[in-house]
């Protein structure tokens, strides 16, 4: 019985550690989960990691069962796929994902958690978070049947909404990359490639998710008349300068946010955060989305993985965490 865990933390910007936590023992409304795996979210954890979190967007930006503050120390991360090891019966052995941050175990609410489907591998689970993103997205901007759609950044969230689109009937799906290696991950996600100085133009909606004003801009520049850049990217405290001449207002362009923090308004009323992360988990059942996990390391390397990510020398996608043996 897990009494005793390690989870990670931010010591100060850009230094991580493990430290040992003790748990306490679960009500009757709350499970104690075993972690299985865990996944790194790249864009924003890397942000956290630099201390790159504007002040204004702390708390904002704090995640589910976060402890500590911005800039440090802070515990942090949302993707967590672990074992019911206590809890209520209808629970208990059952594989589950939370939004938590990285630890070997943890004790939630039972309603902090959803059980992963039989026919989703728990190591693909971990993309839920990104996934329920992507799915948002998708009800803020949808493409109707035709439409000719551009994602822009092939990272975890680019290619989690390119791979939702990629099932969407008659819609042709361009991704958009400055690294020739993410041709790979559109071939295996069914759709074309290219880089930004070639990229097809006349688009209906474009997708952004470099974080990027130089991404951004293209998104813009690619439009067709009356179409919509839904903007995915968070960019911390950098600031993003455009250009609005030429043909934003004659075309009507439009630029959106989209942000996970809400359930979009498009089903706001008909849906809840749980229904989301249901569907989320549901679409994961789909084997195309193996491609967004490009590597993996144990638990204890945890603090090194973080640190070669924010320096761009461990190039990846969502890089997934083990906790074998822990």
């Amino acid at each position: 019985m897990t009494r005793t865990a390690r989870a990670f933390w931010l010591r100060v910007p850009g230094q991580g550690e493990i430290r040992s936590v003790t748990l306490p023992a679960p009500g009757p409304e709350e499970v104690l989960v075993r972690a299985l795996f865990s996944g790194v979210s790249r864009g924003t954890e890397t942000l956290v990691y630099t201390g790159a979190v504007p002040d204004s967007q702390y708390a904002t930006m704090r995640a589910p069962f976060q402890e500590g503050d911005f800039p440090a120390p802070v515990k942090y991360g949302y993707l967590s796929v672990g074992t019911v090891e206590q809890g209520p019966e209808r629970l208990r052995g059952r594989t589950v994902f939370c939004l938590h941050p990285h630890q070997s175990a943890y004790v939630v609410p039972a309603d902090a958690v959803t059980v992963v489907p039989e026919d989703v591998p728990a190591a693909r689970a971990v993309l839920a978070g990104t996934v329920e993103t992507a799915a948002n997205a998708l009800w803020d901007a949808p493409p109707l049947v035709g439409d000719k759609v551009t994602v822009i950044g092939g990272g975890m969230v680019g290619c989690a909404v390119t791979a939702l689109l990629a099932r969407f009937p008659g819609v042709r799906v361009e991704l958009v990359d400055t690294d020739p290696t993410r041709a790979e991950v559109a071939a295996a996600l069914g759709v074309d490639f290219a880089m930004p100085e070639t990229a097809t133009g006349g688009r209906d909606l474009v997708v952004h998710a470099s974080a990027t004003a130089a991404g951004l801009q293209r998104g813009l520049d690619l439009l067709a008349p009356e179409g919509t850049v839904l903007e995915l990217s968070w960019y911390g405290d950098r600031q993003v300068q455009l250009s609005l001449g030429g043909a934003f207002h004659s075309g009507r362009l439009t630029v959106r946010s989209s942000q996970v923090g809400t359930v979009a308004p498009a089903r706001r009323g008909s849906r809840s955060y749980a229904d989301r992360m249901a569907l989320a988990l549901d679409l994961l059942a789909d084997p195309a989305f193996d491609t967004l996990i490009t590597g993996r390391s144990p638990f204890a390397e945890l603090p090194d993985v973080l640190h070669r990510l924010s320096t761009g020398s461990l190039p990846a996608l969502c890089h997934l965490i083990t906790y074998d043996g822990e």
